[in-house]
C-alpha cells in the first residue's frame, strides 16, 4: 500500500507542515531469472547466459524508489514535485536511467484548471503517447523498444513542458521544449496529442532535435473486454539514419491471468541495413492488485531472449 507521509517529516524539515500538503513514498521491486542475447549494456545484461535479472531488458520494469508531493494552494491551484531513483537488485547499485541519482524523475510542477506546467527531468511527451496504447504497460521488453519509443529515448532533461486539461471527454495534448544551451547546442521540441475515452485510445507523438530527422509515432488500442488489440507506426533516427516500422498485437485476459502477443516489422532500417521482424509473447498472473509474476519470450533483431520474474508495486 502506498504510504502517505507528512511532507516535512520525509524531507527532514520542521514539523509545522500545512494541513493541505502531503508527500507519498512509492516504488517498484522487480527481479527474476533469464537469458539475454541482446542487451543494453547494463550490469548482467546481454551475457547470453542464464542469470539473475534486475534492471535488464527482460525485466518487466526497473526497480525504483520515489517520492512525490503536492500542496493545495487554493483557488484550484496546486504545486508539487516528483523525485525518483532506479535500483539494481543484483547488488543494490543505483540505476539512473541516463541521469544522476534521481535520473528517472527530478521535476516540479504547477497546475490548475488551465493545465499543468512541469519543469525538470521526466518522461517525455512522445513516450506518454506510446504508453497510452502499448499492451505490456511499457515493460522493459516492449516491442516499441525497436524504435526508441518513437522518441530517441524515454526521458528529457532540462525540459519545460505544458499539458492541457482534458477536452471533449478525453482529448489532451502536451508539449515540451529544451533550449539549445541545455542540449549540446541543439534545441529540441517534443509533443503529443492523446484521445482516451471508453474502450478507444489513439495518439500521436512527435519530437525533433535540431539538425536531426523527426521522430514520430502514431497508434491506438481498442478494448473489447476480455480482449484488446493495439497497433502503431513509428520512425526513430540516429543522426541522419532512421528506422521505421509498424507494431501490432493483442492481449487476452482470463481473470487474474493475461496473455499478450505482439510483433513489429521494419519497413525501413538504415541503422543496420536489414529489416527485422520482432516478436513478443508475455504471460502474467496477478497474485494481488500490487504483485504479479510474469514470463516472457522476446525475439529481438535475430536474437532470442527470455525471462521469468516477479514485480511488486508499493
Amino acid at each position: 500500500m502506498k504510504k502517505s507521509l507528512i511532507a516535512l517529516a520525509v524531507l527532514g524539515l520542521s514539523g509545522a507542515a500545512m494541513a493541505q500538503s502531503s508527500v507519498t513514498l512509492y516504488g517498484v521491486a522487480d527481479a527474476g531469472i533469464g537469458k539475454i542475447e541482446h542487451g543494453n549494456g547494463t550490469l548482467n545484461d546481454g551475457s547470453d547466459k542464464v542469470e539473475f535479472l534486475s534492471a535488464s531488458r527482460m525485466n518487466n520494469g526497473n526497480s525504483r524508489l520515489g517520492v512525490r508531493g503536492v500542496e493545495d494552494l487554493g483557488g484550484g491551484l496546486r504545486a508539487g514535485f516528483q523525485f525518483e531513483t532506479g535500483l539494481d537488485l543484483d547488488e543494490g547499485s543505483v540505476q539512473g536511467s541516463g541521469g544522476g541519482y534521481w535520473g528517472r524523475h527530478a521535476f516540479m510542477w504547477l497546475g490548475g484548471n488551465w493545465g499543468t506546467v512541469k519543469l525538470g527531468r521526466t518522461l517525455n511527451p512522445t513516450f506518454y503517447s506510446v504508453a497510452a496504447w502499448e499492451l505490456t504497460g511499457m515493460a522493459n521488453y516492449t516491442i516499441a523498444n525497436a524504435y526508441g519509443w518513437g522518441a530517441g529515448g524515454p526521458r528529457n532533461s532540462s525540459q519545460f513542458a505544458y499539458k492541457t486539461p482534458t477536452f471533449f471527454g478525453g482529448l489532451t495534448a502536451e508539449v515540451g521544449y529544451i533550449t539549445k544551451h541545455d542540449n549540446a547546442d541543439k534545441a529540441k521540441w517534443d509533443m503529443n496529442v492523446i484521445y482516451s475515452s471508453g474502450p478507444l485510445v489513439a495518439s500521436v507523438g512527435v519530437n525533433k532535435t535540431k539538425d536531426q530527422k523527426t521522430h514520430y509515432v502514431v497508434g491506438g488500442r481498442y478494448d473489447f473486454g476480455m480482449f484488446r488489440i493495439a497497433g502503431g507506426y513509428a520512425q526513430a533516427s540516429q543522426g541522419d539514419l532512421y528506422r521505421r516500422g509498424f507494431m501490432l498485437g493483442g492481449t487476452m485476459t482470463f481473470g487474474a491471468a493475461s496473455l499478450t502477443l505482439d510483433f513489429s516489422r521494419d519497413t525501413k532500417n538504415q541503422w543496420s541495413g536489414e529489416k527485422y521482424t520482432n516478436g513478443l509473447i508475455e504471460g502474467k498472473y496477478a497474485l494481488s492488485k500490487r504483485t504479479f509474476v510474469y514470463a516472457v519470450y522476446h525475439r529481438y533483431d535475430d536474437t532470442d531472449n527470455y525471462g521469468l520474474g516477479i514485480r511488486h508495486n508499493f
